[in-house]
């Protein structure tokens, strides 16, 4: 697609959103961090996901992610600087991220998720979880992460995942977290389908417009119906899955894993 034929929505920040013949782009905007999340990033997020559902014209949305990564979960050295009051800032960025997920299941346009790198943790996970399609990069690795760090999944993932790929691969993904490979997770029916790392944007347009031409409000009915069919547990799990991040949050074990993550070593995990 040519740069100049695109409608500029959100021009800069954290996240960046932009238009053009039915196709809306959303983009995390944070490579510097692999696109870890933040309070400041996910309440962006949110705003942006919301200006998609006031547009009629969007007829499928794009998510990709700026950078080696499309998103690395949350922010661990944002996590970290919070100290104490960590239990409360999570509060709110699962909040945050939660409806985020919410948001893009119910968006009456189908949501193409184009991975490059990693998909890590609740957030990483959990978007791709929320998309109606993924494509990702023969390079492309998925990690769930949010035990190893003391935490528990998010953004619905703890029924999504389960729904997409069983009970006991979600519970392998989930304990053990694995780094899956593309090939991977096609296979277990993570995601749609795997392409060559150079050919993923095209490959992620070509099936954008392909969606864009057809009937939208057959689609957006659809795509409705498949979510309902997956069951009600999703928003059900969603104030459980807050609860139960921001208590481990408080921890000893959470703040150990926290800094092993940004000290590149073993976490020694003690059960308090």
């Amino acid at each position: 697609m040519n740069e100049r034929d695109w409608e500029s929505v959100i021009p800069n920040g954290d996240v960046l959103l932009r238009y053009r013949d039915g196709i809306a782009e959303l983009m995390l905007n944070r490579p510097h961090a692999s696109n870890g999340m933040t309070v400041d990033f996910l309440a962006a997020l949110y705003a942006a996901v919301m200006r998609c559902h006031g547009d009629p014209r969007i007829r499928v949305l794009v998510l990709r992610g700026a950078g080696k990564n499309f998103c690395a979960g949350g922010d661990v050295k944002d996590f970290a600087s919070k100290g104490e009051g960590l239990p409360d800032y999570l509060r709110q960025a699962t909040s945050y991220l939660q409806i985020v997920a919410g948001a893009l299941i119910r968006l009456n346009a189908p949501v193409i998720a184009s991975v490059q790198g990693f998909a890590a943790g609740g957030g990483g996970v959990g978007l791709v979880c929320a998309s109606d399609f993924v494509i990702a990069g023969t390079s492309a690795k998925f990690l769930t992460g949010a035990t190893r760090a003391g935490m528990a999944p998010d953004a619905g993932s703890s029924v999504t995942l389960q729904r997409l790929v069983g009970f006991r691969k979600a519970m392998d993904m989930l304990i053990r977290n694995p780094v899956v490979p593309a090939k991977e997770a096609l296979d277990i029916g993570l995601i749609t389908s795997v392409v060559s790392d150079e050919a993923l944007e095209e490959e992620t347009f070509r099936l954008a417009e392909e969606i864009a031409r057809g009937a939208p409000l057959a689609l957006a009915a659809t795509k409705r119906l498949l979510w309902n069919g997956l069951g009600t547990g999703i928003e059900v799990a969603f104030p459980e899955e807050s609860r139960t991040v921001s208590e481990l949050s408080g921890t000893a074990d959470a703040r150990e894993a926290l800094a092993a993550v940004i000290e590149r070593r073993t976490p020694l995990f003690t059960g308090r």
